[in-house]
């Protein structure tokens, strides 16, 4: 598979791209206040939640461009937010995301596991 090899130093942004996408849409999404109430949860818990998954994506593409701090930060706020949509919400429902299990957030916290550890190192 040597013919892949010159891709290997850009391969990271497919990872970054789609996480930092993920994060900023279901951020975004969730800032308006009647979407507090859809989750069950106090409107400011949600709203943290939002800013939260609104910062990791930004920071995971801000990140990209020398600052390694932010890309860590970034992976980080994934980490958390993403044990606590598991621990919360997915868990129960058991490993099949089309029951509402938690195999997408396992995903998103390996990925935000990566980009903590590694920062911009490809």
């Amino acid at each position: 598979m040597n013919f892949l090899a010159p891709l290997a130093p850009h391969a990271h942004w497919a990872l970054r791209l789609s996480l930092a996408a993920t994060f900023l849409y279901h951020g975004i999404m969730k800032l308006p206040v009647p979407a507090a109430g859809a989750m069950g949860m106090p409107a400011a818990v949600v709203w943290a939640i939002a800013v939260a998954e609104v910062i990791a994506g930004v920071a995971l593409l801000v990140g990209s461009f020398g600052k390694e701090a932010l890309t860590r930060l970034g992976g980080l706020l994934v980490i958390i937010i993403m044990i606590g949509a598991i621990g919360m919400v997915h868990f129960k429902n058991g490993w099949n995301v089309m029951n509402g299990g938690m195999e997408f957030q396992v995903l998103m916290l390996a990925a935000g596991l990566y980009f903590a550890a590694r920062g911009n190192e490809v």
